[in-house]
């Protein structure tokens, strides 16, 4: 995590760029983890400066976590039956400037 911001409604502010690399919509609904604390809570992306590596915790969820915490992003997708065997997740690790450490994977 790079920041917290408490006086904001809620939300998870992330890079827009690491959000388009891993197809998530601003405002879509998402479930973090917290690596340092072992804290799971949902919350919505928010598009942050493209580039900046930004991953912020906003509003009530600033307390559930401390900058420089790693976290995991889920996001998750309703897909019709004829499309669940082919459909493929998306996963983009990060190293410690939240800059993409390898290629972009599908499992």
């Amino acid at each position: 995590m790079t920041d917290a911001e408490p006086d904001y409604e809620g939300s998870l502010k992330i890079d827009i760029l690491l959000m388009q690399a891993v197809k998530l919509r601003p405002y879509e609904k998402i479930l973090v983890a917290n690596l340092a604390n072992g804290n799971r809570f949902e919350t919505y992306a928010i598009p942050g400066e493209p580039g900046s590596g930004t991953i912020s915790l906003n509003g009530a969820t600033c307390f559930l976590g401390s900058k420089g915490d790693r976290v995991i992003i889920f996001a998750f997708c309703s897909v019709p039956e004829e499309e669940a065997a082919s459909h493929r997740p998306l996963i983009l690790v990060l190293d410690k400037d939240n800059k993409p450490a390898g290629p972009l994977k599908e499992i």
